[in-house]
């Protein structure tokens, strides 16, 4: 007999994986976390083999830890994660191994307000200044965002980072032919998510997936 997956399991599609990371985000956020799948025992279990939902792909701000805002558990999320979410081919890479062999049906972008990376590269475009050393490369990988929100009239910070997670979703399909199949063929869902620092609250920005 073949098992039919169970429409509730965040590993059976990627809108019921975005699900459960919405509801475990209202529970951080109204501070009625159930801290899930935390335990030694399930610690054990997972020594073997790992069967993540989701990949959160995030900035690496120390504030955006994606376990505790999403009330997540071990085994739950594979985590990437690089200042202001920039992509490289070792971003892609893991993202790609997510996906074809966990099986991951959901990759969601995440960033937030106050994004210090976001700022230095807003900065460095409207000065037409020079960043030294190897943060030159995570300016130059937010300065498209930077330009199309400069195109757009608006230099507000709220706006520039959610302009980002826009591109940043549009790149990671365009750049990787992998990530470009699993999307059409509906296998996996990329999505976009905005975190408010203060409040807590991580609002879909880009999505949702089918």
């Amino acid at each position: 007999m073949v098992a039919i997956p169970d429409a509730d399991d965040p590993r059976s599609s990627p809108a019921a994986g975005l699900a459960e990371l919405q509801a475990g985000n209202r529970r951080f956020v109204a501070g009625t976390r159930i801290h899930p799948n935390q335990d030694a025992e399930h610690r054990a279990g997972l020594a073997d083999a790992q069967d993540p939902f989701a990949v959160i792909f995030g900035c690496s701000d120390s504030r955006l830890a994606a376990e505790i805002i999403f009330d997540q558990g071990l085994g739950d999320l594979f985590v990437v994660r690089t200042a202001g979410h920039t992509i490289g081919p070792e971003v892609l890479g893991s993202i790609e191994y997510a996906v074809t062999v966990l099986n991951t049906h959901l990759v969601v972008v995440l960033g937030h307000n106050s994004c210090g990376a976001v700022r230095a590269a807003y900065d460095a475009v409207s000065q037409g200044s020079e960043v030294a050393g190897y943060l030159g490369a995570v300016v130059d990988a937010i300065e498209p965002s930077v330009r199309r929100a400069i195109s757009q009239h608006t230099d507000a910070t709220d706006d520039v980072e959610q302009i980002h997670i826009e591109h940043t979703v549009t790149e990671l399909v365009s750049q990787s032919a992998v990530m470009a199949a699993a999307v059409t063929t509906g296998s996996c869902a990329v999505v976009g998510m905005y975190y408010q620092l203060s409040a807590g609250e991580a609002r879909l920005v880009v999505g949702p997936p089918r």
